[in-house]
């Protein structure tokens, strides 16, 4: 498995951004498709977006195409979230997890490590 730390939460006002980070461990980084959840309260946790193992392929939730975008770093064992353009409704514990395989995939169920969350809260 794999150890993931995210970090980069915090509260912002509608309009505003945030880049969340999430730094791995463990295991071959490159070698592993890397997603981003969340999770807003009362609700299930939801695909955010992923990005390959390479990095050259990426995916995302119809509710944040065009506003967020998803990138990493091999060299630094990191993913990244930016978020742009934050909408009340983005507010959510996000998660970051590791694939099990270096493909693309927004199913939970293809995540084998997951970090503890970092809580993004967008004021209207």
């Amino acid at each position: 498995q794999v150890q993931l730390v995210e970090s980069g939460g915090g509260l912002v006002q509608a309009g505003g951004s945030l880049r969340l980070s999430c730094a791995a461990s463990g295991r071959t980084f490159s070698r592993n498709a890397m997603g981003w959840f969340r999770q807003a309260s009362g609700n299930e946790r939801e695909f955010v977006a992923a990005i390959s193992g390479s990095g050259r392929a990426t995916s995302y939730a119809d509710s944040v195409k065009g506003r967020f975008t998803i990138s990493r770093d091999n060299t630094k064992n990191t993913v990244y979230l930016q978020m742009n353009s934050l909408k009340p409704e983005d507010t959510a514990l996000y998660y970051c997890a590791a694939d099990r395989d270096t493909y693309v995939s927004r199913s939970l169920s293809e995540y084998d490590s997951w970090g503890q969350g970092t809580q993004v809260t967008v004021s209207s």
